[in-house]
């Protein structure tokens, strides 16, 4: 897949930020198959696309924050479904039968959002544990 080949050029290029025809040039792509991917990557949170002062050119770069961001925008998404099983649960009433599966599908979604919640953020090399 294009974009997985994009994604791995961009995580150890360097310079880190790469224009369209330096990323097409790397991994051997077509310029319409890498806007394609391009497109993904982008709606994804993963690249981010910037231009350069009195330039024309777009640049592509995968910011270090990227992965966390694109893990906690995923678990959100997720944890929207425990509203969603909720309202579920409502609709159907008391009746523990008719829910069972709406309840369960619920305490994942819970346990995911509270365990996500208290966990702490990734640490990365040279971190410390000085405040």
């Amino acid at each position: 897949m294009a974009a997985g080949r994009v994604l791995a050029w961009l995580m150890i290029c360097d310079p880190p930020e790469q224009s369209a025809g330096q990323i097409a040039e790397a991994i051997g792509a077509s310029r319409a198959s890498l806007a394609t991917s391009m497109r993904l990557l982008i709606d994804a949170g993963f690249v981010r696309r910037r231009t350069r002062p009195g330039q024309k050119t777009h640049y592509y770069q995968v910011d270090d924050d990227a992965w966390e961001r694109v893990v906690r925008r995923r678990v959100a998404g997720l944890a929207a479904f425990r509203e969603i099983t909720a309202a579920g649960m409502d609709l159907a009433g008391p009746d523990p039968a008719r829910t069972r599966r709406l309840r369960v599908a619920h305490d994942v979604f819970d346990w995911m959002d509270q365990a996500f919640a208290t966990m702490p953020g990734p640490r990365h090399e040279g971190d410390t544990d000085e405040a």
